[in-house]
């Protein structure tokens, strides 16, 4: 496993202490957590960005947010996400899904 180092502002320290103790976990386990969690908020922030703008269909939202279509249409339900996408770009959706 690869090694990183990196220089944290002194706040973030206390807070990775404080969740560290409340998780009973070690600042390392605790670190790796917070970095898979956050890459997969990344991943769908910038997904639904790209959705929303019509910069994205369906099946290219689910693939940036590393999810499957389903589960890119619950996140969008959940989210009341709107598109601008057109009735071609549904239609590609549509076929896209049919292949899985």
């Amino acid at each position: 496993m690869p090694s990183i180092s990196a220089r944290i502002p002194d706040e973030d320290e206390t807070a990775l202490n404080e969740v560290a103790e409340l998780l009973e976990e070690d600042k390392s386990t605790v670190i790796r957590k917070a970095l898979r969690e956050g890459l997969v908020d990344l991943r769908i922030r910038r997904a639904i960005e790209l959705y929303q703008t019509g910069d994205a269909s369906v099946n290219q939202a689910a693939r940036i947010a590393g999810v499957s279509v389903a589960e890119w249409l619950e996140i969008a339900r959940e989210r009341n996400l709107t598109t601008q996408l057109s009735p071609d770009d549904l239609e590609a959706d549509v076929d896209g899904a049919r292949e899985l």
